[in-house]
């Protein structure tokens, strides 16, 4: 496992990731702890939650359990990873809706505070390594949210806070408010990023480049697309696990034209897609949603390619923007 610096924090993390949206339903509960420690085996010292993440409807499949019959995400990670959690590097995030109250929701000191609370709970920890605002709120003036966890730093209970799913012009005002108010700044910005989806070159990451962030990644797949025919074909794979549409005939164009190269060079499609978004400047880690371990196992190999220029620039022509 190759292992990346976290920004400027001189935390090394792995370059490939363990994510946990769907934890309770693929993979289901019984199965999530045999992931998780296979995870680690493979050195991925990077586990990034949600308060959000696994019992809410909307990640609800045929023959899995209903959300109100399952444990959140987190609660599942805290029991998996007792006795090692200081091996890992643990996130979670706040901000998305977690009831039906006016106040269960947002980035608001209030809510940030109590819900670090109850995540750490969950997690049976006593800190976060990385707390991520899981979304801009446009009710809550930034400086709040800053000096919110600027706090939590202070008292020991997050070691470094972040962005996630932040415009560029909303990264720069961060940037610019924590340094005007002498709070800590963010450490890193988790966008989605794959062949598919490349806007972040255009701006995200140079902003990370000339303030010493780096991206850790969500979709790096690209929700199956780039994962090779059979994954592609699956029913939830996409937006097809939110409900949402299928692949558009411009994103299969685009998947078969990996595929081509990926059978070219003799490499599966994962593993090259996964191995050219590591080599990116600015990425840190890419954050796979595995469901099983056959699928973890072919994501981890791809930390260790190191492509040939070759082959790099052939897939830098995929999908640029």
């Amino acid at each position: 496992m190759r292992y990346k610096q976290l920004g400027r924090t001189g935390v090394k993390v792995s370059a490939v990731s363990l994510g946990t949206a769907t934890f309770g339903v693929a993979p289901l509960e019984g199965d999530c702890d045999r992931l998780i420690g296979r995870a680690m085996d493979l050195g991925i010292n990077m586990i990034d939650v949600a308060n959000s993440y696994g019992n809410q409807a909307r990640f609800d499949r045929p023959h899995a359990p209903a959300w109100t019959d399952r444990r959140s995400a987190e609660e599942i990670v805290g029991s998996a990873i007792k006795g090692r959690r200081n091996e890992l590097v643990l996130c979670s995030k706040v901000m998305e809706p977690v009831g039906d109250g006016v106040n269960d929701r947002g980035l608001s000191r209030r809510h940030i505070v109590q819900q670090l609370e109850q995540s750490l709970r969950r997690l049976q920890t006593d800190h976060l390594d990385v707390y991520y605002a899981h979304h801009p709120d446009r009710s809550v003036p930034i400086e709040e949210t800053i000096r919110t966890f600027d706090d939590l730093i202070r008292q020991g209970k997050i070691r470094y806070y972040a962005l996630s799913t932040y415009p560029a012009w909303q990264v720069v005002e961060a940037l610019w408010k924590a340094d005007k108010v002498g709070a800590s700044a963010p450490v890193c910005l988790q966008t989605q990023y794959n062949l598919a989806r490349r806007e972040p070159e255009l701006d995200i990451a140079p902003i990370c480049l000339a303030n010493g962030l780096c991206l850790t990644v969500f979709s790096p797949l690209a929700g199956g697309l780039l994962a090779g025919p059979s994954k592609r074909g699956e029913a939830f794979v996409g937006r097809q696990r939110w409900g949402g549409t299928a692949f558009t005939a411009h994103e299969i164009a685009l998947a078969e034209e990996l595929e081509h190269l990926a059978a070219q060079h003799g490499y599966s499609p994962a593993t090259l897609a996964l191995a050219w978004l590591i080599s990116r400047p600015t990425v840190a880690s890419a954050i796979v949603g595995a469901e099983e371990i056959a699928e973890l196992q072919i994501s981890a190999s791809a930390s260790d390619l190191v492509l040939s220029s070759e082959v790099t620039a052939a897939l830098d022509d995929v999908g640029k923007p």
